[in-house]
């Protein structure tokens, strides 16, 4: 009897699921649901290939798990079978907790971490399946005694960051996050049960410090896909003050409980906790967009106006800068928008949308990606190259308002 299947993935070619409880999990409708969530929220909009989803990344992390396993194996770490099954579980199941459009409405239509919810779910699993999921589960916390299996799930150079980077740069074509993921992890190796790389693979560690700094400014924090994902959360926002406001809204029941109730974490992990997961596992991208679809049409013309520049991608122009605007400047853009509007001042927060984005390539305050050097000695990555690491931190702050204000 065959004892694994096999995927063919289009970053990695054929990868191998074994059967058993991770084939299990994969099986499971929590898990399936992420298919129907996007890996990289809207960033479609700007690269029309990156329709790829949350269960396309959780199996390519699982497969450089495996690898990253076997190659500490070779260099003598001891890892148990069940260790390894224990973090092969955490690192396929990390994000199981993501809503729709993964981070872009966190804290939009509920208030709870998706980090949090994925650990929801683990608890949930691990009663589904009796106690097989215990030990993924300190690790995926940090309290497994072997500290590199948590590092491999969660850190600076953990197989999650190593699939987005390389997976969300094959679906958009931005060929400037390719990282050598396969020459990084054969140079993983532990020492005193933390992860380290060896010397020789310094090179491959820059290479990704830099991949990770341009994808995230070209990328994720690409003005135009920021746009549309603020437009989508003030669209949310605004269907939420509705509908809470006794408006009746047509939407999905999982979204419609969302729309109204947003629960706190503190309602997942009380007695209602399985209730609240059942409604959640039911949302999913489609309810999100089969509403916009439906609220084109909505009574209230600041929803429909959001709902209908979503679909038909009518997005809001955004302007970045490396300092706070003048005061003046959006004094007299908010004069413009209720101008061309009609509305009164209390539509602003939708009309205009303001904030500010920070990113840094490295971080050298905590836990640092630690080099294995030929001697034995094992440094920070900060004192183990000449390259200046960048870390750094970018903060570029944004104004984001409806383009046609200057056209009209």
């Amino acid at each position: 009897m065959n004892q694994k299947k096999i995927l063919n993935d289009p970053v990695y070619g054929f990868v191998d699921l074994p059967y058993g409880i991770l084939f299990s999990l994969i099986e499971h409708p929590y898990f399936q649901r992420l298919r129907r969530i996007k890996q990289t929220s809207l960033t479609h909009y700007v690269y029309p290939g990156a329709l790829h989803t949350r269960f396309h990344h959780a199996i390519g992390a699982l497969h450089l798990m495996q690898q990253a396993i076997e190659v500490l194996r070779s260099k003598g770490t001891a890892i148990t079978d069940a260790e390894a099954e224990g973090a092969c579980i955490a690192i396929l199941l990390h994000d199981i907790g993501h809503g729709p459009f993964s981070h872009t409405l966190e804290h939009t239509l509920i208030q709870v971490a998706h980090e949090d919810l994925s650990l929801l779910f683990m608890e949930r699993l691990n009663e589904v399946f009796p106690g097989k999921l215990g030990l993924a589960m300190e690790i995926f916390r940090g309290r497994y005694p072997k500290k590199f299996l948590t590092q491999l799930v969660s850190g600076q150079l953990d197989m999650d960051r190593m699939d987005y980077l390389n997976r969300d740069s094959f679906f958009t074509g931005v060929h400037e996050g390719v990282i050598g993921y396969d020459r990084i992890i054969k140079m993983l190796a532990v020492r005193d049960d933390e992860l380290v790389v060896e010397e020789k693979g310094i090179y491959s560690i820059e290479k990704f410090l830099i991949a990770r700094r341009l994808m995230y400014w070209q990328v994720y924090l690409h003005k135009t896909v920021l746009s549309a994902e603020q437009m989508l959360i003030a669209t949310l926002r605004r269907a939420i003050v509705l509908v809470q406001g006794g408006t009746e809204l047509p939407a999905s029941r999982a979204l419609r409980f969302f729309l109204r109730e947003q629960p706190a974490l503190e309602a997942f992990a009380g007695q209602q906790r399985d209730k609240l997961l059942e409604q959640y596992a039911a949302l999913d991208d489609f309810d999100v967009i089969s509403a916009l679809k439906e609220w084109m049409s909505s009574g209230d013309k600041l929803l429909a106006f959001l709902s209908g520049s979503l679909v038909n991608r009518r997005l809001y122009r955004l302007e970045f800068r490396h300092q706070p605007f003048d005061e003046g400047y959006e004094a007299s853009l908010r004069e413009r928008i209720l101008a061309w509007s009609g509305l009164e001042e209390w539509a602003l927060p939708y009309l205009m949308l303001k904030g500010q984005e920070s990113n840094a390539a490295y971080t050298t305050s905590k836990n640092e990606i630690r080099i294995l050097h030929k001697n034995g000695q094992v440094l920070p990555m900060s004192q183990s190259t000449d390259y200046d690491l960048q870390s750094k931190e970018v903060t570029k702050y944004y104004l984001c308002y409806p383009k046609v204000i200057f056209t009209e």
